[in-house]
């Protein structure tokens, strides 16, 4: 067993115009001073990142660790959520995920697709040249809108999804092989990969490639009412990143998992800062550390009733107290015994 390095924060729901959010050294800063060890990286915000320099300039990467080093901090992975959602949109959802592309780009789907895939590409770069041997994403989504099977499904429809996105995911699959990188694909509603079931269909899509891996957060699947702690039982070899999020659900006699349309704070399932949801996190820390797990456990503060300044700060702490230090010994080694064949015979009456 080993055990699980952090607490790590990943910045994308903290940047802003106001310092200390709006640069590199503020936020590190911040981070440090808040206790925690790591940092994950959205590579779309360019006060975090030059993207294009990352990609390329082994320098740059060395320059960035340095100064995120400066503060006591790791870079603890790069992500690209919002340039992955747009590998794979589906034609219904393309005026609403325009906002994660360049203006330039906007209403061009085609080049749209393309520059995303690219943005991958370079962020799979980047870790390279900075030692980080996995990366995070969403893998988009292509059916999502046909989650519900009503109206039914056509016969072979999933089936095609599944082939197209993997297509459009094999030469990045193979880029990041190339470059020893492992893509962790975040299992979340609105993608195609939001469960175990999806996540397996697109593996077998992509011939099981070694590269197709997960980010696990279990706050999503408290919000799906899947079972998170037998998650990790069947894929604990494909977890390389978690996110540490919270999450409860409450469904009432007018609302359920759907949530009526409504608003965060008023849905049955909703996001919450750690330690205020139904997330079993010391549970799920045991079976992390139990299966090896030995990455970063980065908290993703998302909550709809209290301040990300409170989050972040209650955060730090809160991962430290999960966190086991793997035993290098078993607790019953002082009644043990040296090997020894005749004994072990003699027991065994043989």
């Amino acid at each position: 067993m080993k055990t699980i390095k952090g607490p790590a924060i990943f910045l994308a729901q903290f940047v802003g115009d106001d310092a200390p959010f709006n640069s590199l050294d503020g936020m590190c800063k911040w981070a440090s001073d808040l206790g925690y060890k790591g940092i994950q990286i959205p590579t779309w915000e360019s006060r975090l990142i030059d993207l294009d320099k990352a990609a390329e300039s082994k320098t740059y990467c060395d320059e960035l660790k340095g100064k995120v080093k400066s503060y006591g901090l790791e870079i603890s992975e790069l992500s690209t959520h919002l340039q992955g959602q747009l590998v794979a949109v589906n034609p219904a959802y393309d005026a609403m995920f325009d906002a994660f592309a360049p203006d330039n780009l906007k209403g061009n789907y085609a080049a749209r697709t393309e520059w995303a895939k690219e943005q991958v590409r370079k962020a799979i770069q980047a870790s390279n040249l900075m030692g980080i041997q996995v990366h995070v994403t969403f893998s988009g989504a292509l059916m999502w809108h046909t989650m519900y099977p009503w109206p039914q499904r056509p016969s072979g429809l999933i089936e095609m999804g599944f082939k197209e996105l993997a297509n459009r995911w094999l030469p990045i699959l193979d880029f990041a092989k190339e470059h020893g990188v492992d893509l962790c694909y975040e299992i979340h509603p609105g993608e195609d990969l939001h469960d175990g079931i999806t996540f397996e269909r697109f593996l077998a899509a992509t011939g099981n490639h070694s590269s197709v891996n997960i980010l696990y957060d279990p706050s999503h699947f408290v919000l799906q009412q899947l079972d998170y702690l037998q998650f990790i039982d069947f894929y604990h070899n494909y977890i390389k990143m978690f996110h540490v999020k919270d999450a409860e659900f409450n469904p009432t006699g007018k609302s359920g998992v759907y949530g009526g349309y409504q608003d965060w704070a008023e849905r049955p399932g909703r996001f919450r800062s750690l330690g205020d949801g139904q997330t079993d996190f010391k549970a799920i820390f045991s079976k992390l550390t139990q299966y090896g797990y030995d990455g970063w456990a980065v908290m993703e503060w998302e909550c709809c009733i209290k301040s990300p300044e409170q989050g972040a700060r209650e955060g730090a702490p809160f991962i430290q107290s999960c966190i086991i230090e793997a035993s290098e010994k078993a607790f019953d080694d002082f009644a043990g015994g040296d090997s020894d064949e005749a004994l072990n015979k003699k027991i065994l009456g043989i």
